[in-house]
Formats: structure tokens, sequence, C-alpha cells
């Protein structure tokens, strides 16, 4: 319910509040961050799945408690175009609710005469395969955030024009902003139940754990070591504060998220808590944050690398040295299109089973205890995205001071010159009006409202 008009107020409202030259600049150091610990985080998982080795031993029939339906298999390339597909989505409202997908594939035969040097025809038929997509359930975030910085960017260009959409959009922002200072509330007795009615729901859990019992432990060792040791240093070695007070100033986003298994779900409190418990500026929060939240999988890229060595080990199946880089450069470009929803990264997962040629059939191994592993993906994930937008906000200190800083949030509108003797009406605090010549030619009532 709060998703949707988070992200796309906060992200228009975020566009149209930064310079374009700081916009830029702020998105490109943001996704050089996501890409590099997304990266790390693949190697990190393919390192402890042949250091535990998860497979071996593990029993090759279907634990209880698992899910028959499994995602469809996919081509790697269709995967990626599905992706482009979804940034530019063909209907805004339809983006809001659905998603394009490639479903299947049909094969269409081909006919073709061919000569050979004696003169004699052949007839040669060739199959083509040909994908199958539509529109399937699932909101379209990506192109929801393409579109809300694109809009962002052209009312800033509008000027004063665009200012009254800029304070409508920011209004809304604040207003959404309450509902999560609600929510928040009721958070903690949420957590509980969501949590208890996952383990209730699975059958025999001892007899689970006990044959995928190094594979959760491979994946949760990962995403500690990663989430506890990995990007705290890194935020660490670039702004020398400590990272774990930053920590424990989103405990309750971090909750949220292993509770509700959705790093956008998340979203809405990890903003109020960067903001309000951690320092960082709402312009850096609210335009940084949701596209984390969609592009940052550090969790998933570390379970989809443990999968894919795990189901490779279980099947017997060694994997040379291109078939692991394979897997990292796959795992790391197919979190990028994960949905940020329960379960989103076991849906890209047969992607890199595709891509390295292994069994896709064994994901429901994977499914079967996706329920808990899942959930530290969703910590390490929003926890990336808050780590992000803490060293932005510093990199912004440091480099333009701590006030220019926060004059990024102001519009300024250039070229607004009023002529001698005509009247200035009173403006948006949104506008920065800056030197006297906007102040010639008013009376003394608007000169005081004015200043």
């Amino acid at each position: 319910m709060i998703i949707l008009p988070l992200v796309v107020c906060s992200l228009v409202a975020g566009a149209a509040s930064l310079d374009p030259s700081a916009l830029g600049r702020l998105g490109g150091w943001a996704l050089l961050f996501f890409l590099l610990t997304t990266l790390l985080a693949s190697a990190q998982g393919v390192l402890l799945a042949f250091l535990i080795q998860p497979g071996q031993g593990v029993q090759q029939s279907k634990p209880l408690g698992g899910k028959s339906d499994l995602p469809p298999a996919k081509d790697v390339v269709d995967s990626f175009l599905d992706l482009i597909r979804n940034i530019f989505p063909s209907n805004l409202v339809s983006a809001t609710f659905r998603s394009y997908m490639t479903t299947n594939y049909t094969f269409v035969p081909v006919k073709k005469n061919l000569t050979d040097e004696q003169g004699v025809v052949w007839e040669n038929v060739t199959v083509l395969k040909v994908p199958i997509g539509g529109e399937v359930e699932g909101m379209n975030i990506l192109g929801l955030v393409v579109f809300a910085i694109v809009f962002g960017i052209a009312l800033r260009k509008l000027g004063a024009e665009g200012e009254n959409l800029i304070k409508f959009f920011n209004s809304f922002n604040e207003a959404t902003m309450v509902l999560v200072s609600w929510i928040m509330w009721y958070a903690p007795l949420g957590i509980m139940f969501l949590v208890a009615g996952k383990i209730v729901e699975m059958e025999d859990v001892v007899q689970l754990f006990t044959s995928l019992g190094k594979y959760i432990c491979c994946c949760l060792v990962g995403h500690a070591i990663h989430g506890l040791i990995v990007l705290p240093g890194i935020y660490f070695i670039f702004t020398r504060r400590n990272p774990y007070r930053f920590l424990w100033g989103i405990f309750t986003p971090l909750a949220t998220a292993f509770g509700t298994s959705s790093s956008s779900a998340t979203l809405p409190l990890m903003m109020k808590c960067v903001e309000e418990k951690n320092g960082v500026s709402k312009h850096i929060s609210r335009f940084i944050l949701p596209i984390g939240a969609t592009v940052n999988m550090d969790g998933a890229a570390l379970f989809q690398c443990v999968a894919a060595v795990f189901i490779a080990q279980l099947n017997s199946l060694p994997l040379d040295f291109i078939q692991v880089i394979t897997i990292l450069v796959t795992a790391t470009a197919s979190s990028v299109g994960a949905a940020g929803i329960p379960a989103g990264g076991v849906l890209t997962l047969a992607i890199i089973l595709e891509a390295v040629g292994l069994p896709t059939n064994d994901i429901s191994l994977i499914l079967a205890v996706d329920w808990l592993v899942d959930r530290t993906c969703t910590v390490l994930n929003v926890e990336g995205d808050a780590f992000g937008a803490g060293l932005l906000q510093v990199y912004t200190e440091k480099t333009m001071g701590k006030a220019e800083a926060e004059e990024l949030m102001e519009i300024k509108t250039d070229g607004l010159e009023t002529s001698k003797g005509a009247s200035v009406e009173e403006g948006s605090p949104l506008i920065k009006r800056d030197g006297p010549a906007l102040l010639e030619g008013v009376n003394s009532c608007e000169k005081e409202s004015v200043m």
C-alpha cells in the first residue's frame, strides 16, 4: 500500500531537488557502490560454497515442506531482454501492478530449399525457438523508478512553472512518511506473526534442516560475514565513523526486512530511520534508497552463487574456471532484475543455472528452505542500501561542505528576472531568490514576505 506512492513521489521530488550535475554524480557513485558490493558478495558466496561444500551428502529426494511449482526456465538472453523491456513500460498505469515476462517458447519450423554443387535440390528444415511473453502480476518497480527520475528532471527544467507540482510530490511524500511512523508501532507484532506463520507451514522442520543444514549454514554464514564485516568495513574505511552505531540506527528496518522478506516493503521505514537516526539528508535518502531497493541485491547474489555451486555438487558436476566466472557475472547482473518481493531471488536463479548448464529441477530443494534464507537475503539487501546512502552523505559533505550539501535540496530557478515596477508573488520556500533585483518595485508588505 505504501510502496507505490513512496517510491514515485520520493524519486520525483529527489530528482527535482538535485542539480543535474549533482544528480549524475550521486547516481554514478551509488551505482558503482552497488555494483562492487554485489560482485563482492557473489565472489564470497562462491568461495564459501567451495569451502563448506553444502552439496556433499544431501539426499536427492525432495525434502518435506518443499514446493512443486518451479519458476519457468528461460534463456539468459530473454531474461535480460525482459529487464530492458521493463525499463520502458508501455503503459504507466499497468506498470503499477504488472510487469513483462517471457513465459514460454514455441518452436516454428522454417523450410528452405538448398541446391548443392551437382544441382540437386535439398529441403532444409530449421526449427526456430520463438519466445512468448506477456504481462504478469507484479509491480514493475524498475520502470516506475526510471520514469520518476526522468519526470523529476523534467520538472526541474521547468523552473518556476514546475514548482507547484514539486510541492505536491513533496507534500505527498511527507504524508506517506507520517503513515510510515504509524506503521512502525505495529511492526514488531506483525513481524512476529509473519515468521511464526512460515514456521507453522513447514511439515517437518527437523528433517528439512537435517538434509539441507549445510546449505542453510553456508548462506547464513555468508550473509553474516558480508553484513557484519564487509559492508561495515567499507563504511569505516571511507568515513572513519563507527559502522555499528549506524547499524543500530536502522535496527527497526532490518527487523522488518527479516519479517517481510521484501526490500520494497522495508523502504518506507528505512527512509525514516536513516534520516532521523543516522543524519542522512532527505534529498540523498529519498533518491538513493528507492534505486537501491531496485538494483542492489547483495544478499540475493550471494545466495544464488551458493545455490548454483550447491546444485552442481549435488549432481557431482565439477565446475571449471570459466563456469565459476559465468556464475559470478550472471548472479551479479541478474540480481539487478530480481524483484524486491519475497522469493524474488529464486526466480532469477534459473537464469544462472541455465547459463552454466546445471539442472533447474533441483530448485525445488532451494524453495524448501527459501522462507528462511530469503529473510537474511533481504536484511543484507536493505543494509547495503543504507550504507550506500550513508557513504554518499559523507561524500557530499566532504566534497561540497555541509552547508552546500544542504543547499542541494533547494530548487534554484535561473533567469527569474523581474523588471522595475513588476510585482513579485509570494513564492514557495522551495525557490531560492537571491539578489536585490527581485525586491525592486515591491511594496513594503510584499518585501517583508519575500525576505
